[in-house]
């Protein structure tokens, strides 16, 4: 966690359509509290964080972590009524852009994604994806920062899920041998990576910089499949970046991801490869 940031939650972003169900958990907070006849700098010395912090997430300025209400739930004796809202805070942690994405990873049975410029989110380690998200520009705020990388972590819960989906992911040489952070962060990020393409529903391939012809020069594709038969994808070379579900393009997206992954390196080379780069840092 950054200097400066505090852990108890994230601030609303202006206009987000969550703000309303956080306000109300700051009220529950605030009736909670004042039935245990408690004030704010006694709640905030009993949690451990700042009243100022308290006070933001009472008037529905502060998204609160799942743990705080958990946390404050036995603190204020408030019988699972602030626990009953976890979840929602849940979602709540994902900024409103990655929102949508979160949701759909979180329902697709299959995953197809072709990454040419960076490794992709949901095989990044938090120091990797931190230090990526400090590249960007404008820069993020600390608070800003900590919420995307959240965001991003959350996201990996993809791995856990039972029964599995299947991933199939494909990454630019390059992704591997750009310095991200520093090169301790690079090797512990391909240390990752290699336990990744271990899981038994991941398969991870290496295009090699020297395959000049294939169609993956637009840029990143990704394709998510559901139980329905049903699917969304996008890619930076089509359709604006838009996500796109008409089945002509997907069918689109699914060919060219189709050509890519049989022009990159099998999974056991990819492994070696891995392996190779790791060896060269």
């Amino acid at each position: 966690m950054s200097e400066g940031v505090d852990e108890a939650g994230w601030d609303v972003e202006p206009g987000d359509e969550i703000e309303s169900i956080v306000q109300a958990v700051g009220r529950l907070l605030k009736v909670c509290r004042e039935a245990a006849g408690m004030t704010v700098p006694e709640l905030a010395e009993a949690m451990g964080y700042g009243e100022d912090m308290i006070r933001k997430i009472e008037r529905g300025a502060r998204i609160p972590r799942p743990e705080f209400l958990d946390k404050a739930d036995t603190l204020l004796k408030a019988q699972g009524h602030l626990r009953a809202f976890m979840e929602d805070m849940r979602k709540a942690r994902y900024p409103k852009k990655v929102r949508e994405l979160a949701e759909l990873e979180g329902r697709a049975v299959e995953m197809s994604l072709y990454s040419n410029h960076n490794i992709h989110g949901l095989l990044q380690t938090e120091e990797y994806a931190r230090a990526l998200l400090r590249t960007w520009r404008p820069a993020y705020s600390p608070d800003q920062l900590e919420r995307m990388v959240a965001a991003r972590m959350a996201r990996k819960s993809v791995f856990e899920r039972s029964p599995s989906l299947e991933l199939s992911f494909v990454q630019e040489e390059v992704t591997l041998r750009r310095p991200i952070g520093d090169t301790m962060v690079l090797r512990r990020q391909l240390q990752h990576m290699l336990e990744v393409a271990k899981l038994p529903f991941v398969e991870l391939q290496v295009m090699p910089t020297g395959r000049a012809n294939h169609p993956g020069t637009g840029g990143l594709i990704e394709v998510l499949k559901f139980v329905d038969g049903t699917g969304v994808g996008r890619s930076d070379g089509d359709f604006a970046g838009r996500p796109v579900s008409i089945p002509r393009q997907l069918r689109l997206l699914d060919l060219r991801y189709g050509i890519i992954r049989a022009q990159a390196l099998t999974p056991e080379e990819s492994l070696a490869f891995i392996e190779q780069a790791l060896g060269e840092l």
